[in-house]
């Protein structure tokens, strides 16, 4: 039987993910904190982010531009209906492969607060990508969560 690597299994999810995120539902774009949710940026975090694009460009049509420092060095494609995805080597020896979404939300501070509330805890307070908004992750349940405030 072939192993899964965890590469692997973050590639798979993004395919089965993606044709969601690049549909947007009728009518208007929702706005940060209108009850919709919409992921702002999509980050995955893999061994092979090379190989990564190549399938994302292939299977879903979408093109990624040359790495961005201010994003890891991830390179970015730009999402139908608003949004990102970016693919990155890990940035620490001891960073794993991850598969992140940032949510989008009108208030950062609040977001994070009510994340803790809820028995999350703060891996990355709110910090500034000059250009591009505000970003926070937090961790709850085993699970990476990113916030995004423009």
């Amino acid at each position: 039987m072939p192993r899964i690597t965890a590469t692997s299994f973050a590639i798979l999810a993004i395919a089965l993910l993606l044709p969601a995120l690049e549909s947007p539902a009728v009518g208007a774009q929702p706005s940060p904190g209108s009850g919709a949710l919409q992921v702002q940026y999509l980050e995955i975090v893999t061994t092979e982010p090379q190989a990564t694009c190549d399938l994302l460009e292939a299977t879903h049509g979408v093109a990624f531009g040359e790495p961005v420092p201010e994003f890891g060095n991830a390179r970015t494609a730009e999402l139908e209906g608003g949004g990102r995805i970016g693919v990155r080597a890990p940035l620490r020896e001891d960073e794993a492969p991850v598969v992140r979404p940032y949510l989008l939300v009108r208030d950062i501070e609040a977001a994070l607060e009510a994340a803790v509330e809820a028995g999350g805890q703060v891996a990355i307070e709110p910090l500034e990508i000059p250009g591009q908004g505000r970003f926070a992750i937090y961790l709850l349940g085993g699970i990476d969560h990113g916030l995004w405030q423009l």
